[in-house]
């Protein structure tokens, strides 16, 4: 009768390590590391950082104008709602109770 074969593969969730283990003995056959990140250019960080401040500025630039304009968009949202209601007549609420 054939053996099945007792290696289990195992991705390490702190390393990203490929690690082979036998499932009978418990021992790790084989390990394999985690690819590298690529380096990072040291001469092109300036730059990178530049756009990430630049990036940041424009979110906390466009969130600025949304508070800015917040009140009169639900002062539109509450003047359109309340014109759509306005025609119909005001019905008594359904509570829990009523449905019993």
């Amino acid at each position: 009768m054939a053996k099945k074969n007792a290696a289990i593969e195992i991705l390490c969730p702190c390393c990203q390590a490929k690690l082979t283990v036998d499932r009978e003995l418990g021992v790790v056959l084989s390990h394999a590391e985690a690819p590298k990140p690529p380096k990072v250019d040291l001469d092109r960080v300036d730059e990178m950082l530049r756009e990430q401040t630049r990036l940041r500025e424009e979110k906390f630039r466009l969130s600025v104008e949304a508070e800015r304009n917040k009140e009169e968009v639900l002062n539109r949202k509450f003047s359109e709602a309340l014109e759509k209601t306005k025609g119909q007549p005001a019905e008594k609420p359904l509570r829990d109770f009523d449905l019993d």
